[in-house]
């Protein structure tokens, strides 16, 4: 079967962009004050300013995209979404209290990063986020995370620029292994784009989404 043009699969995301935004009820914003008292459990991990994590693997919460946090906390409680680190963290907490810890860390600054990889690992990860792969059906991200990383806050996805290479390289494995589903609102979008990315690639790609800010 021949390869899919890069164009037509930008295109399509960014239909399905638009369709996901016009199409889900807007949800309610939170109240950070409120969140604030929440999230003192959480900094025992993700640092008191939401962007200091004890382990490289943990994300920045700091600077995050409120409706795409709320989304996620939401699966972790509800199961949705397997974290065992997390798991119990979120138990008794209403879906107010998410809102309002969703509202806290989206009001917060994110931290910013330096990309560490040489040259060649760098121009590697700015060709994949930036022109995708066509001969593997890779999309481009700058179609749903937008060219500086900053996401899309209104659709609900995640702002990535920032984010701890070693979170990254972990999200992008999970949802190839298939081990992360929580793109099914759209379509299984992040395990097809993961699904054609070596492991080479995947780490290219998340150094390079460290040093966008």
């Amino acid at each position: 079967m021949a390869s899919r043009p890069l164009h037509s699969l930008t295109a399509a995301v960014a239909t399905l962009v638009v369709a996901i935004f016009i199409g889900t009820p807007a949800q309610a914003a939170g109240d950070p004050a409120a969140g604030e008292a929440l999230a003192a459990a959480c900094a025992a991990c993700h640092g008191a300013d939401g962007a200091t994590g004890l382990d490289p693997t943990y994300p920045n919460l700091a600077g995050q995209n409120e409706r795409y946090l709320l989304n996620q906390l939401v699966a972790i409680r509800d199961g949705g979404r397997n974290i065992p680190l997390m798991a119990g963290q979120l138990t008794g907490k209403s879906d107010e209290d998410l809102a309002n810890l969703a509202a806290f860390y989206a009001a917060k600054p994110g931290k910013i990063r330096q990309a560490q990889g040489d040259d060649e690992t760098l121009a590697l990860g700015e060709r994949i986020f930036r022109g995708g792969i066509a001969a593997k059906n890779v999309a481009a991200c700058t179609a749903c995370h937008s060219p500086s990383g900053k996401g899309n806050a209104a659709a609900g996805y995640p702002h990535i620029g920032g984010q701890p290479t070693g979170y990254t390289i972990a999200q992008l494995t999970a949802y190839r292994e298939g081990e992360r589903t929580t793109d099914e609102n759209v379509g299984g979008m992040m395990r097809g784009v993961a699904h054609g990315l070596t492991d080479k690639e995947i780490a290219a790609v998340a150094d390079y989404v460290q040093g966008l800010h």
